[in-house]
């Protein structure tokens, strides 16, 4: 995501506001004329996506729409969201916004879908698009920017504050291709972080391990585990219909260590095929542990037969029957309710591999569009981009900020607080390839190529041009 030090108002705002201001000086309270001066509501079809370049001045006088709001300027607008939260997460949702709506009187309006990804489609298509739909998938947004239909943010959300309050990695992953060139597409409200390696941490530490800090530090103890009577890994990738896809998260968590991050977008969008030198290379270190029978429990076999969620148990009995559970932090949810985290478990961070490419992480996420540009769904996205904005939800467990100002403090657990520096502090953080490409390869060959591969019923060459043959169809 990108941002400039200015913010475009547009003419009609600027010369309402101007207005406001006047009949405020001669002793008028312009907070109760606000709503009734706004510009009139754009349809899809009405919107400037790629906004006037030629007016990029700020109204210093005046705020950002965020501080208008605040001050009560659009009190009783409504503006509508479109996205996955369901049920518990829902919940959630609405509690972090509500605060924000007593403070501006800005009704959002929160729609939840399980069919998301099929009925956002529809309505764009339609003409029916909300203010603003949260995407769980950013290859998704990536489509639908490219036929003109969302707002570009560049000018409409500060460029230099977003800057500050993201790393420089969100914001790249925010930049998509418009129907006239790139485009700001969103801003990332929430994150998931996957380059987690997930431990008994109390069992661990009486067993004399040391956490390691290299990828060789943590092949040695691979080892050492295995000769120790134990393999050290547990893994499982069934998943019903969706088997195989905790087998691509390895893959491009490994891609992300030993080459670079313009590979991987290259990668990611069919430049760099699956028959590269690059993503073999990637297969054959995740191949030195998936392939060794004495590090995986189970052996290499049952990897496809475990299913992903009962992946972690071995590593809670007493003692442990594994050690090590590479997944992102949702994988929680199955672990034993019994089990404290930073007592009975904990996690450290999958090491690099090559030292070029510093400390990567491999993200998921929810990215936050906007299609009907008008003064309080600007004031609403702005309010997105801050950490006020997912406090309550911090708080609540089970999601990480990317945003900067979202405090540490807020965090319920020393693994969450590690988990919010780690991604802050992130030399190049990636969404999770799959996500990114199309259907047929993402949730298709590449899931059931990784899963032949795995199940010895194809070579890994075979596997490779398998999942390629996604792209070329």
């Amino acid at each position: 995501m990108k941002k400039s030090s200015t913010r475009k108002v547009t003419l009609p705002l600027v010369l309402c506001l101007s207005f406001a201001m006047m009949l405020s000086a001669c002793g008028g309270n312009s907070n109760n004329g606000a709503a009734s001066t706004d510009p009139p509501a754009k349809t899809n079809n009405q919107a400037d996506n790629t906004q006037d370049s030629t007016n990029s001045g700020t109204d210093t006088t005046a705020g950002s729409p965020l501080d208008l709001a605040m001050k009560g300027e659009y009190k009783g607008t409504k503006v509508t969201v479109f996205g996955p939260f369901v049920d518990a997460d829902q919940v959630k949702f609405e509690n972090s916004i509500k605060e924000f709506e007593e403070k501006t009187g800005i009704d959002i309006q929160y729609e939840g879908s399980k069919e998301f990804e099929a009925t956002i489609n529809i309505r764009v298509d339609g003409g029916n698009a909300p203010d603003i739909a949260d995407f769980p998938q950013p290859g998704l947004l990536a489509a639908i920017a490219k036929t003109g239909k969302v707002i570009d943010l560049t000018n409409v959300l500060d460029q230099e504050k977003m800057k500050t309050n993201y790393n420089k990695s969100w914001l790249d992953m925010s930049t998509m291709d418009g129907k006239d060139g790139q485009i700001m597409a969103g801003i990332w409200n929430r994150s998931n972080v996957k380059s987690l390696v997930w431990y008994p941490k109390q069992q661990f530490d009486e067993a004399g391990y040391k956490v390691p800090e290299t990828w060789d530090e943590m092949m040695a103890l691979t080892e050492q585990i295995a000769k120790d009577g134990d393999p050290a890994w547990t893994i499982g990738i069934e998943s019903g219909a969706a088997t195989g896809w905790a087998a691509t998260d390895w893959v491009e968590d490994i891609m992300l260590r030993t080459t670079s991050p313009e590979n991987y977008d290259k990668w990611v969008k069919g430049e760099l095929p699956f028959t590269s030198p690059e993503v073999k290379h990637a297969v054959e270190v995740m191949s030195q542990i998936w392939m060794n029978k004495d590090y995986v429990y189970g052996g290499t076999k049952s990897i496809v037969t475990t299913a992903f969620g009962d992946a972690p148990k071995p590593m809670f009995d007493n003692p442990p029957k594994a050690w090590f559970h590479r997944q992102g932090n949702f994988i929680t949810s199955f672990f034993p309710e019994t089990a404290k985290v930073d007592v009975d478990y904990d996690w450290f961070y999958l090491p690099s591999i090559d030292p070029q490419y510093g400390k990567p992480v491999l993200v998921a996420g929810d990215i936050y569009a906007m299609f009907n540009d008008r003064p309080e769904v600007r004031a609403v996205m702005e309010f997105f981009t801050t950490g006020e904005s997912v406090k309550s939800w911090v708080q609540s467990g089970g999601m990480i900020a990317p945003m900067n100002d979202a405090s540490l403090d807020w965090y319920s657990s020393e693994s969450d607080r590690r988990m919010a520096k780690l991604v802050q502090d992130a030399s190049t953080l990636r969404f999770d390839g799959s996500d990114l490409m199309p259907g047929k390869v993402g949730a298709g060959t590449f899931w059931k190529g990784m899963t032949d591969y795995v199940s010895g019923t194809a070579t890994l060459d075979q596997a490779l041009e398998q999942i390629q043959s996604g792209w070329n169809n």
